[in-house]
């Protein structure tokens, strides 16, 4: 199968191999990865912010970008996914481009939904031997309604033993620019998810959102945690 592979930002900039082995991945079950190489920023920091104005230009950037093919375009990151699934709502006032940013999100898929519903594959054959737990990102979660894929595919990784732990579905946080405006009440957020996925005594901590990793993983560092955290695609590479 074809496909177009959009990299987000973070995968650009500061996780590139959570970039890569998303991309390895995605060839190993058997797809053909097309880069489009105008893609850029979706706009979800400025869309966040209340900046829809400014980030319409680049909105029609990404949607241009994108209608080189009709291929599915897949991506590791659910808060990606959802901010250009949103573009027709935010381009209402002009149909046309409406009418294709429509047509661009239809064709968006987050990364683990990809492989589970599209390709029909829950085993990938990777092999992680450990102790995990899991966070469900608020954009995949209760944006996506992507809960059972990112689960049924981890559970499948040979050795890994997913763990429970308080609350997991509470958001981390992080949420873009929420972090930094309220930056006192984002960090005491990330403090008590921390607390609750410490009582499971994980050797790793897994998500498909690179942003909420991060936040998390911040924290983790900060009180001296030894917990490797991990997006799942890397995951996924594991052997």
């Amino acid at each position: 199968m074809n496909i177009n592979f959009y990299v987000t930002c973070i995968g650009d900039a500061l996780k590139s191999r959570m970039a890569r082995d998303s991309v390895l991945l995605l060839e190993q079950l058997g797809c053909k990865v097309n880069f489009p190489e105008r893609q850029g920023c979706c706009g979800q920091p400025a869309i966040n912010s209340g900046y829809i104005k400014e980030a319409i230009p680049g909105m029609k950037n990404i949607i241009s970008a994108l209608e080189e093919n009709d291929d599915p375009i897949v991506s590791p990151a659910g808060s990606c996914t959802y901010a250009i699934k949103s573009y027709p709502g935010y381009l209402a006032d002009e149909p046309e481009w409406a009418r294709r940013a429509e047509k661009v999100a239809a064709r968006m898929h987050d990364l683990t939904s990809f492989i589970v519903n599209t390709l029909g594959v829950v085993d990938v054959g990777a092999r992680l031997p450990g102790k995990a737990v899991y966070h469900p990102s608020c954009s995949l979660f209760r944006k996506l309604g992507v809960k059972e894929e990112p689960l049924t595919l981890l559970k499948n990784v040979q050795g890994l033993e997913l763990l429970p732990f308080q609350n997991p579905e509470t958001c981390c946080g992080f949420g873009g620019t929420f972090s930094v405006k309220m930056a006192e009440i984002s960090g005491e957020i990330v403090k008590e998810k921390v607390e609750h996925l410490m009582e499971a005594q994980p050797e790793y901590l897994i998500g498909a959102d690179v942003s909420c990793l991060l936040n998390i993983g911040g924290r983790l560092q900060r009180e001296g945690r030894p917990v490797k955290v991990m997006h799942i695609a890397e995951v996924l590479m594991s052997r």
